[in-house]
């Protein structure tokens, strides 16, 4: 029987490399295939052997290089090759990383398949803008939505912010002014405090703070580009206020 290759499904984090696990480190540092996402920071790709096979699969709002289910096939062709792949996500692989998918894929045709978990976009950038997702005077719920996917209008947010809750929105930057409306239609206040982060963990991450009823505006106004989160609730009041002063300035 040949030699069937393992599919290492790897967190990238947030952008920063040292932010790597030191396992998610170790297996780019060998691997020989690595099939990246587009929110990958270049920074990350450092770390790669020089003759490794780079191959870009990123995905845009507007133009995917590869259909999800040709990724699926790729993972699994290369594997059943003999060939070990690292698939390198943004993030982590199973937080709106298509991951499962790809497992599923990898097992439903007989590939091993190993996930290790990388700090995901929310924590990171959380963590990046000194916004506690959790507070014990603000918050003791915290919600994931994706704010970029079909049916947006139809789902029910309801209850997912407000009052001791923050919500962070994933993909949000392009329905910004549809999110806004879907919330406030479910009760939140126009004033609701909120952080948009630009480019987290990263040298050019910008911290930009408004309200709910103002979000549309903020996001044109600074012309906010992804990868970017919205973080919602009265945590992020608790940001440091150098960090905004100085994104206020370099979005002005």
């Amino acid at each position: 029987m040949e030699n069937i290759g393992t599919v290492y499904l790897v967190g990238a984090g947030p952008g920063d490399p040292d932010l790597l696990t030191l396992r998610a480190a170790r297996l780019i540092g060998r691997a020989r295939i690595v099939v990246h996402d587009g929110l990958v920071d270049p920074a990350v790709f450092a770390l790669a052997r020089p003759d490794a096979r780079m191959i870009s699969v990123a995905k845009s709002r507007s133009k995917h290089t590869l259909p999800q289910n040709e990724i699926n096939a790729l993972l699994v062709r290369e594997a059943l090759a003999g060939r070990d792949v690292v698939r390198l996500k943004g993030g982590d692989p199973f937080i709106f990383g298509r991951g499962g998918e790809e497992a599923e894929a990898c097992r439903a045709a007989g590939v091993p398949v190993e996930v290790v978990p990388g700090i995901s976009a929310a924590h990171g950038a959380a963590a990046a803008a000194q916004i506690p997702l959790t507070h014990r005077d603000h918050a003791s719920v915290v919600s994931f939505v994706a704010g970029q996917c079909k049916g947006l209008a139809e789902q029910d947010w309801a209850g997912l912010a407000g009052k001791g809750r923050t919500l962070v929105i994933y993909m949000g930057v392009k329905t910004a002014p549809q999110i806004a409306e879907k919330l406030m239609a479910d009760g939140l206040a126009p004033d609701m405090p909120l952080a948009v982060i630009e480019n987290a963990a990263r040298p050019q991450m910008r911290v930009l703070r408004g309200v709910l009823a103002g979000l549309p505006d903020l996001v044109e106004s600074a012309r906010v580009r992804s990868p970017a989160l919205i973080v919602i609730g009265d945590v992020t009041r608790e940001s440091d206020p150098a960090l905004l002063h100085i994104a206020q300035e370099v979005s002005s």
